[in-house]
């Protein structure tokens, strides 16, 4: 018998961190997705804070249509919150996910935003 869907999602998460490693000059891009939000951190692994952090549930993000155009207003949103921070590159960690839809939007509203990965 094969892996369930969520070992998968977890091999492939651990695949994922073990090359994408956040500093506090380049911080991890980490993105959560569930079936109706959608998640943005940029985190520092060395000290194991979160420097910024964005999601759909905000109360400033207030796009209403599709969740892949409300996951580019999140995008938009982390890379403002990064500007502030100081923080002009980052290290994408995808989460498991695929790199389409939502999670794809994500990212092109984040590099729509100012920062570069």
């Amino acid at each position: 018998m094969g892996l369930s869907k969520y070992d998968r999602k977890t091999r492939i998460r651990r695949r994922i961190r073990k090359v994408s490693f956040g500093t506090e000059s380049r911080p991890r891009l980490s993105v959560f997705r569930s079936n109706k939000e959608i998640y943005a951190q940029l985190i520092d692994d060395i000290s194991g804070k979160t420097l910024a952090a964005a999601s759909s549930r905000d109360k400033d993000i207030a796009v209403q249509g599709t969740k892949t155009e409300i996951a580019g207003a999140v995008g938009k949103a982390i890379a403002e919150k990064a500007k502030k921070a100081g923080i002009e590159t980052v290290a994408f960690d995808r989460g498991g996910n695929l790199y389409h839809g939502r999670v794809k939007a994500l990212a092109d509203g984040a590099r729509e935003g100012g920062l570069k990965f």
